[in-house]
């Protein structure tokens, strides 16, 4: 009788201390912060999140981009790149590095390049870094703008709308907005363009070049100052006279 009670007692005693264990164990696992090291991982997408979830980073190739996302809600919004957004602190985006490259059936350069864009609080890019190249050339640069005050969540609204639109109003409608700079102006460009002339342009709030300062392939160089419609007002060049 003894030994069934003493064999008892170390059944339960033993029941107990595994018990114990694994709930000192899976403790551990839970309260012990993570930490994974891999030599090699493939993946369409990444998102880093903070610890309540709001999204800071997206890391994606083309078939998984993001639209465009605002306070954590997407719309729709078509980008045929791969790359990385960066989202504020409340998971609106304000920024990316995309990129992309690839020719059509014919071997012609649709599209090559990336660029670089830090945005205005809820609104479009602010400052883009651009290097991009076709079958018509190379573009390379920096670029500032100016954008509204609006929220961009109202144009993404707005663009449902806009899409639905038959063709000829559509088009009237942003050639009026292009002119009035609805979306906003260009106001910096410091680039090479298509034509090989290195070029710094000074542009109004209309975004109308008003200085520009180029020199062409050959080395010819000039100071052009121009009026709002583009009349070159005065020009220097090396050989202009005081």
């Amino acid at each position: 009788m003894k030994e069934q009670i003493g064999q008892r007692f170390l059944v339960i005693y033993s029941g107990v201390l595994t018990a114990v264990f694994a709930v000192s164990v899976l403790s551990g696992f839970v309260s012990a912060p993570k930490k994974t090291s891999l030599e090699e991982l493939d993946v369409q997408r990444i998102d880093l999140v903070e610890p309540d979830g709001t999204l800071r980073m997206v890391i994606s190739d083309k078939a998984r981009f993001p639209g465009a996302i605002i306070k954590g809600k997407e719309y729709a919004h078509e980008r045929l790149d791969a790359g990385m957004l960066f989202y504020n602190d409340e998971g609106t985006e304000n920024g990316g590095l995309i990129f992309s490259g690839y020719k059509d059936k014919d071997g012609k350069i649709v599209n090559s390049g990336g660029s670089l864009t830090f945005d205005k609080y809820e609104q479009d890019q602010l400052v883009q870094l651009l290097g991009a190249h076709d079958s018509d050339g190379h573009t390379a640069g920096l670029i500032v703008s100016d954008r509204p005050d609006r929220p961009i969540q109202q144009d993404l609204v707005e663009m449902q709308k806009i899409d639905a639109m038959p063709a000829t109003e559509r088009e009237q409608l942003m050639q009026a907005r292009s002119k009035s700079n609805y979306y906003g102006s260009t106001r910096i460009v410091l680039a090479r363009g298509d034509d090989g002339v290195a070029k710094i342009s000074l542009r109004d709030a209309d975004g109308h070049p008003r200085i520009v300062m180029g020199v062409a392939k050959d080395g010819t160089s000039s100071l052009k100052f121009l009026d709002a419609s583009g009349k070159v007002l005065n020009e220097l060049t090396p050989t202009s006279k005081p």
